[in-house]
């Protein structure tokens, strides 16, 4: 079946594999400006090709809810900049650098890293109902266990990375990210590890989520986790699961204006791309129906797998190919094991590609 959403397709199952393979990884240690510097530096190229990539989209209305000159995002973008420095100098810092050598601005790398909360921002001032229908995540709460897919416009899978980040005096951390992103999901040695899955909601001028997704992993216990999520000023919307090191997760739904915590303390709990709370809930933007109808799906075919990874992982609605670039698709996985501290990742889709696993021994 072929679900057709404006000029956009999603195809489940493995119609075009237009990325994958062995994961790169990209060892970075130092202060914030030395592991800046070297994400720039050796991957300056990839990541000046996905800034292109990145801006295209945020300016097609297929994707933010309206068309956007890119002047336009990238001075929204630069609006966010005070944010972003506000909630985290150290962080901010090494995007500077990393866009410094890269050879682009550090508006652009707003774009880069940040692409879904900045269509957040972008949409605001409306438009059609627009594309969220990517990410499905679970906690386990009884083996220490947070799985999720990736899933994004399929010609993000060509710039996924596994960054192994060795900060000074800060727990070291392997993070599942993208070509000038400073973290989409990971674990660090302490125990702590992190996710997430995109919302829709009516942005605002903040600070973007990758940024509360490295700060996440700059902490040793889950209290601690969980404050840098609700103590951010968000840009845009976004689910977070965390876990700690005895296996007890948190999931956050994260709004700009509120925050839904739901501590897990035992079993299973899932989330895809629509909010459950009534209060967060309110803040959600307009959805396509077929997207909002395969987040429901996902949801419920998450909660029915429950603990079986292999089948969650096997099943073509939550493991998704692509038909042309900017369909969704997912572009990479995770099975992070906070335990023994453990990340097993994929680069492309589980099954058309090999799981490998990173610790910290």
């Amino acid at each position: 079946m072929v679900w057709t959403r404006h000029r956009h397709v999603a195809v489940p199952g493995n119609v075009a594999v237009m990325y994958g393979g062995k994961i790169r990884v990209l060892p970075m240690s130092g202060s914030p400006s030395d592991i800046g510097h070297a994400h720039g530096s050796e991957l300056g190229g990839s990541i000046r090709q996905y800034l292109d990539d990145r801006l295209d989209l945020a300016g097609d209305p297929y994707w933010s809810g309206r068309t956007a000159e890119l002047e336009s995002i990238v001075g929204l973008a630069q609006e966010t900049l005070a944010a972003h420095r506000s909630y985290s100098e150290p962080l901010y810092e090494e995007m500077v650098a990393m866009a410094s050598a890269a050879g682009i601005n550090s508006a652009e790398a707003v774009v880069v890293g940040g692409f879904t909360d900045l269509i957040d921002v972008v949409r605001v001032a409306g438009g059609p109902d627009v594309e969220e229908d990517d990410c499905t995540g679970v906690i386990d709460a009884d083996n220490g266990v947070l799985a999720q897919t990736w899933d994004m416009h399929a010609s993000a899978g060509e710039f996924v990375y596994l960054f192994d980040i060795e900060p000074l005096g800060e727990p070291r951390a392997k993070v599942q990210t993208t070509a000038g992103c400073v973290g989409q999901m990971g674990i660090n040695e302490a125990g702590i590890a992190v996710g997430i899955n995109n919302l829709t909601s009516r942005g605002k001028i903040g600070v973007t989520w990758p940024f509360v997704v490295r700060k996440v992993l700059q902490q040793s216990n889950l209290d601690d986790a969980v404050e840098m999520v609700l103590s951010a000023d968000l840009a845009g919307g976004h689910n977070f699961f965390i876990v700690g090191p005895d296996g007890t997760g948190c999931n956050i739904e994260a709004m700009p204006g509120s925050r839904k915590v739901t501590r897990v303390e035992t079993g299973t709990f899932s989330h895809t791309n629509h909010c459950l709370d009534s209060g967060t809930r309110s803040e959600e933007g307009a959805r396509n129906p077929i997207g909002a109808e395969s987040s429901l799906t996902r949801l419920e075919l998450a909660n029915s797998y429950k603990s079986d990874l292999d089948a969650l992982f096997a099943d073509p609605s939550i493991n998704r190919g692509a038909a042309s670039p900017h369909d969704v698709a997912t572009c990479g996985a995770v099975i992070m094991r906070t335990g023994p501290r453990t990340i097993e990742a994929v680069w492309g889709q589980p099954g058309l590609h090999d799981w490998e696993t990173f610790g910290f021994g």
